[in-house]
Order: structure tokens, then sequence, then C-alpha cells
């Protein structure tokens, strides 16, 4: 794995090539990896999958502490802390393997996910030295467990609006927290609340460290949820919560940074997070159609059947990819920040951050699959799907929530066009000046030049090349035409979120598959060539048809006439038997009897 950072950015994969041999790749994980991701998935298949009933009736409320402790002393819940601190202090892309893993394990995943990201992370990337050798052994060994309290009945999305009040003692030596959190995940059990709260009249948020032990903190009975029913999910009511002035966490005011911040992690996390669920539910799917007998024949020989679970399997191998490559990026950042003389927890929010719009193609996309993997699990059983006896009906249940934290995929796609265009403003990325030369291209005779098709790879990579000049061709004049009210725009904001999406995505797929053959083979990654042209020729009809959207929807007469011909140029692509790609995709998952890749 390299360790020096590259000359990429985030957002720079829209306007610079990116060769394979430059991205990290799954198969690429070391030894120690592997042993780890072993360790996890033995903990999962051992202590949670034969328990998943209990855990979601919550009918022993000491079960799911007790998992949570175990999980503490295999190190699983210290992956990212520094050893002086008693964690195991492994890298970045190791956090997000063991995140991946312990997506299969239901509703824990989202108790595994709230303490060791959004209630740990603050403190280690905030915390002070005093703060850090008091909290975060606790934390990293499982002594005690951690929740993260910043939404409010009248602040989601606009989490800045909360209302919760922290007020100074008169003899300045505490803080009295009044207010009300909801949906705070682990919230039934923590030990410790990472509490944002507003001080006087500050515009902005001011984290602060409350142990429940400082009194003053009553909650709600837990929350009735339509899925992840064995996470603990409850409203925490603050009623003079006496709070040290040395527990304020960074600085006064901070605390919203804090929050974007720790949010652009979860939501990378969250990509990763899926995984390990999608990986479960695939293989459930193919076991069930094999052993399902209809008309006398197993199901997975009827090509409805297959169609579903070759879809199924690229689109997981294609947001792993996407995931993973995006993981290195920010691993070498913050390597990069660090030899530059930068403290290392500084350099990992940094690295985080220069990424930040990746994160959030990582957890839409992600999110998405999962949506449409539990979806398309639940048909291939047919009626038993929808049975609460068969696996599907829980996943169904649980993986709908991926959509909505760690911000809504609406919020995200927002917000990263939003970046995009700040940071090109800055001249932090080079937009604009590739968006025009597309711009001349539109009334220029369009050139036809030759591509050497017998290069693997070639003509995909072309297309890509098209795709992101699609991007720069709507988003620049989208940019010009409607200025500084085009965050007003919501659906053309999405229309060049989803266009961005799926470039990174496929490309993402391209070069893994790329790099897979220079490593194996050509023969020997036949599937994974087949599972990234099938998602690339999707990706050019989802493409071509998100641009229409917006072209209509800013554009008029002339100029419309120009962009729907420019549109249709850069979307044009050889076209794709993807029904025979998908049924051999398909064949080879029923013949290895479970996700193989």
């Amino acid at each position: 794995m390299a360790t020096l950072a590259k000359s990429i950015k985030g957002g720079e994969f829209l306007v610079r090539e990116t060769s394979a041999q430059e991205i990290f790749i799954p198969e690429e994980y070391t030894e120690e990896q592997k042993m780890m991701a072993q360790a996890c998935q033995d903990f999962i298949d051992t202590e949670i999958i034969p328990k998943i009933e209990e855990i979601d009736s919550m009918k022993n409320p000491d079960l799911v502490p007790s998992i949570f402790k175990k999980a503490g002393e295999l190190g699983l819940l210290g992956i990212s802390v520094p050893e002086e601190y008693g964690g195991m202090g492994m890298n970045f892309v190791t956090s997000m393997l063991i995140a991946d893993i312990i997506g299969s394990a239901g509703s824990f995943s989202t108790t595994y996910g709230a303490h060791t990201g959004i209630g740990t992370l603050p403190i280690l990337y905030y915390g002070s030295e005093e703060q850090k050798q008091k909290y975060l052994p606790k934390l990293a060994t499982g002594e005690w467990a951690a929740c993260y309290c910043l939404t409010e009945p009248d602040a989601g999305s606009d989490a800045n609006s909360g209302k919760t009040k922290a007020e100074l003692t008169p003899d300045g030596k505490h803080y009295l927290i009044n207010g009300q959190k909801m949906w705070i995940s682990n919230a039934g059990f923590a030990d410790l609340f990472i509490v944002f709260a507003k001080i006087e009249d500050d515009k902005n948020l001011t984290a602060f460290i409350v142990e429940k032990t400082f009194g003053g903190i009553t909650m709600n009975e837990e929350e009735k949820k339509m899925g992840i029913k064995g996470s603990s999910t409850r409203q925490v009511f603050f009623n003079d919560c006496k709070v040290p002035v040395e527990n304020m966490l960074s600085e006064r005011q901070n605390g919203f940074k804090i929050a974007v911040n720790i949010l652009n992690i979860g939501r990378i996390k969250l990509g990763s997070g899926i995984l390990g669920g999608v990986r479960a539910v695939t293989t459930n799917a193919i076991k069930y159609s094999t052993e399902r007998k209809q008309f006398g024949v197993s199901i997975n020989t009827f090509g409805a059947i297959k169609s579903k679970l070759a879809e199924m399997a690229i689109r997981t191998y294609v947001s792993e990819s996407l995931c993973y490559r995006a993981g290195q990026d920010i691993e070498e950042q913050i390597n990069s920040f660090v030899a530059e003389g930068m403290e290392e927890s500084q350099a990992k929010l940094k690295g985080v951050e220069a990424f930040a719009m990746e994160c959030a193609i990582a957890k839409i996309h992600g999110s998405e699959v999962l949506d449409y993997v539990v979806d398309q699990g639940v048909q291939v059983y047919g009626g038993m799907g929808y049975s609460a006896e068969a696996p599907m009906e829980r996943a169904y249940r649980d993986a709908r929530i991926a959509r909505i934290y760690e911000g809504t995929n609406e919020i995200n796609r927002m917000l990263m066009i939003g970046m995009l265009l700040k940071r090109a403003m800055k001249g932090e990325i080079n937009l604009f000046e590739p968006a025009m030369a597309v711009s001349a291209e539109l009334t220029s005779v369009p050139s036809f030049e030759t591509i050497d098709t017998s290069e693997l790879f070639a003509s995909e990579k072309e297309v890509l090349k098209k795709l992101k000049k699609v991007f720069l061709m709507v988003g620049g004049k989208a940019a010009m035409a409607l200025q500084d009210k085009i965050e007003e725009e919501q659906e053309i904001m999405m229309n060049l979120a989803d266009v961005m999406i799926e470039i990174y995505a496929a490309e993402s797929a391209i070069l893994r598959s790329e790099k897979l053959v220079s490593i194996q083979g050509e023969e020997t990654t036949a599937m994974q060539i087949a599972m990234s042209q099938v998602y690339l020729a999707e990706a050019v009809d989802k493409i071509n048809a998100a641009a229409k959207e917006a072209i209509a929807s800013f554009t008029k007469g002339d100029e419309q006439k120009v962009m729907l011909m420019g549109l249709k140029r850069f979307t044009k692509a050889d076209l794709v038997n993807t029904k025979e790609l998908r049924r051999q995709i398909a064949d080879y998952m029923i013949e290895q009897g479970k996700y193989p890749f």
C-alpha cells in the first residue's frame, strides 16, 4: 500500500484522469488486515448471529451491553484509537474494513458505529490531552459506552439550529445544560454523552463531554422503530446537567465544525458499513433461489432471477470499489499531512475533510445499493421474503435508516455540489477552465479520433472521459446561469450530484477491474470485468436522464438545443449486451453458492 500522498485532490476526479495503479482495491489487504477481518467475522458468527432474534426483541436489557463489552475485549472498539490510549492504533482503511464486516451484524452495527464513530472520534480528534487520557482508554476497551447528542425535535438536517442551552454557573466552574435531544443511539446504556449546546446567544454550537454520573439526565422509553430494533434509541433530556468547564470539547462555538467533520467520517464508514450486510443478503438470495423449486426446477435457472442476483452483485462490487478508493485517498492525504509535521489527529481530520465529497458519494451510493439489494432479496424469496421467519424481512426493515442518518441522501447530494462549487470558486479545483473548454467544444466540429479497442478498457475509459464532459457542460452552464442562486435550485443540485456519483462509481469499478487484471490476469477476472462493464452501461443512461432533466430546467431555445446535442454526443457509447453479461455473472455466483467477489 502506498504511504505518500498523490497529487489528486477531493473532487478532482472530474477533471483528472486516474490510473489503475494509483488506487487501492480490497484485494490488496495485508495479512494483518485479513486477520482482523476474520476475528471480527468470528465474533459476529458466535456472539451475534445466534442471538439476533433475542437482540432485536430487547427483552434482555443486559444482552447488547454484554456483547458490546466482549467486542471491547477483542479490541474491536479501539481500532482507530492510538495504542497510548488503549486502542489498536490501526490505519483508516483498516477501520473501514472492520465497519464493512460489522455490516452483517444487523442492529448491532448501529450500536458499534455510534460508539466507535460519533461517540469516540470527537474526543480523539478534538479533545485535550487530559480529556484523551481520561476517556479514550475506557471507550477503546468497552468499559464505557458512548453516544452522540446532536439531533433535536426542531434541529435535524439544520443541526446548528438546536435550542439546547449551556449556562455558566456564577462561580465559573460548571456549565448547566438544559435541553432535549432525540434519536440518540446507545443512549439507553451509555456512560458518556457528546452533547452539543449553545452558550448564551452564540451563533454556533459548542460541544461538551458529559458523564452520565453528572446527573440531571433523564430519558424516555426506547423508541419503537421500523428497523434496527436491537439498537438502543432514546430521547434524552438535560435538566440543569452540571458539566465541569474543563469538559468543554475544543473551543467555544466550535461544535458545529466538530459535528460536520465527524459526520464526514461517519459517511464513508457508513458506505463501507453496508457491505457486509449486502454480501450476506446476496448470499442468502443465491442459496434460497437454488433450493426453491417451481415448475420442476430451481428458480435460479430463470432469467428474471439471474438478472436480479447479478445486479445485486454488480452494485455491491461497485460500491465496494469506490469506498476503498476514497478511503485510501484519505489515508494517503493523512500520511502526507503527518509527513509535513501536522499532529496526527489534526491530520486525520484534514485528510477526511479534503475528500468530504467522496465521503458523501460513498454514503449515498452505499445506502442506495443496500436498499436495492434488500428489496430484490425480498423479491427473490417471494412470499417467504415477507415472512418474519425468513432473513429478508429484518434486512429490509434495517436497511431503510441508512438513507437518513449521517445526513439524508438529499442533503448529502446538495452538500457535495455546493462544496465542489465553493472549492472551484476559491481556485482549489480547476473546474471552470475545463468547463469553458467543453462549452467551446459544443460549437466546434466534432473530432473522430480512433480508439485502439484492442487495449482492455480503452473504450470504457473514453466513455468516462465523455461523461465527465457532461458534468462540466451542465454544471458549468448552471453555475453561470444561476450564479449564487444555484443552491436554491435543489432539483438541479441533485441532478448534478447524480451525474457526479455515477461517474465516480463507474470509474472506480473500471479502475479496480483493470488493476485486478494486472495482478491476476484477464481470464481469472472475467466476472469483475463484466460487472464493471454492465455498471458503466447503466451509468451512461442514468447520467443522460439526470443531465437532460437539469438542462430542461434552466435553458431554452438555441442554447438548450446545443446542450442537448452535446449531451447526445457525450453519452454515445457502444451497445453492451447486459443481459448476457448478467447471466454469466449469475451463473458464476450460483456455482459458487455465495457472493464470491
